[in-house]
């Protein structure tokens, strides 16, 4: 067959992600989406459990994979909110000395901390008991089983973060406020050396007096069943975040526009390609708007006809750069109590 009869023709690499889709269904992850949204429309005005998150951490963010032992500092700015974590020491049971560990990362991070957020406020107290509600956590809303391999890397998150300094800042009405602490502080963080012992949780762990009082200030809601289901994305997990403190902050008549390069700036560590940061973030979005469907957000992912443009004497056609996302004002996934 000749090049021109071919011109029409659709090559079968193009349609095979699609006929492979369609075949073997939704992916698990897509599944677990599509199962939370068709649990919200069935069951809209059931209870939902709730987990908190600093505000400061919803519009900065932690690592979202492992920066490496070498990394002992993170920091993130995000207009008037400065987030900044120093990798800690803790001291080792057989060595007799501080051994440095590394900075908490990733999905776990993220969820533990909400965990531990969630447990001060409902108990009323910075001292909380963990030892069962981190073990019912791990195997309800990070739904893994709760022994062995899971725990210990679940553990390690928590010995990240209770090592780790961090300093939170953020102005609001004219005032700045800096809170300079550990968020946890004071509990065993070590594995048993046998591999076959139970990973043991503290018994108790202790918010910083500094952070305490901070969240109870600056906490945002979030649903739990959302995290949950969200859980494989550190990326999904901040939008969603970002976006249930954000949203209902926007004025009712003055829709809010946030540039592709601020997103970027925000969202994009790991990406130095701008297109390739657009392309993930859309995926993550898109994965976050199935759950709250209340936010309401235009994409724009329209595409706009090139321009002729001068430029040095010539004319050159160039295609416009794409907006970014306009933010409406919307109702929060979890009503404030």
């Amino acid at each position: 067959m000749s090049r021109k009869a071919n011109k029409g023709l659709t090559p079968v690499r193009a349609i095979l992600p699609k006929l492979v889709k369609e075949i073997n269904g939704p992916s698990i992850i897509e599944q677990r989406l599509i199962d939370g949204a068709v649990l919200q429309i069935e069951n809209p005005d059931e209870a939902r459990d709730i987990l908190y998150q600093h505000t400061v951490l919803c519009q900065t963010c932690l690592p979202f994979r492992d920066p490496g032992d070498e990394a002992r500092t993170w920091e993130r700015l995000n207009g008037n909110v400065h987030l900044k974590v120093l990798a800690g020491e803790a001291m080792h049971p057989e060595r007799g000395r501080l051994v440095p560990l590394g900075l908490p990362f990733g999905p776990k991070a993220r969820m533990i901390l909400m965990h531990i957020n969630q447990q001060a406020i409902q108990q009323k107290t910075p001292e909380i008991e963990v030892q069962h509600t981190l073990s019912k956590f791990v195997r309800r809303t990070l739904e893994l089983a709760p022994h062995g391999r899971n725990m210990r890397t679940v553990k390690e998150q928590l010995a990240r973060l209770s090592a780790a300094s961090i300093r939170l800042g953020v102005v609001k009405d004219g005032h700045a406020v800096t809170v300079n602490s550990q968020i946890v502080t004071a509990f065993d963080i070590w594995f048993p050396k046998d591999e076959r012992q139970r990973v043991l949780w503290p018994s108790t762990v202790r918010l910083s007096l500094d952070y305490w009082e901070s969240l109870k200030a600056h906490a945002v809601p979030l649903d739990e069943d959302h995290i949950a289901r969200l859980s494989h994305s550190a990326l999904a997990l901040d939008i969603y975040a970002w976006l249930a403190n954000r949203l209902h902050r926007v004025p009712a008549n003055k829709p809010v526009t946030v540039s592709w390069p601020a997103l970027h700036g925000q969202f994009g560590q790991g990406y130095n390609r701008i297109d390739h940061f657009r392309a993930a973030f859309r995926v993550a979005l898109k994965e976050v708007l199935t759950l709250y469907n209340t936010a309401r957000i235009d994409t724009h992912t329209e595409r706009k006809p090139p321009a002729i443009y001068s430029q040095g004497g010539k004319f050159v056609l160039r295609e416009p750069h794409a907006k970014g996302l306009t933010l409406y004002n919307s109702p929060p996934p979890v009503s404030r109590r």
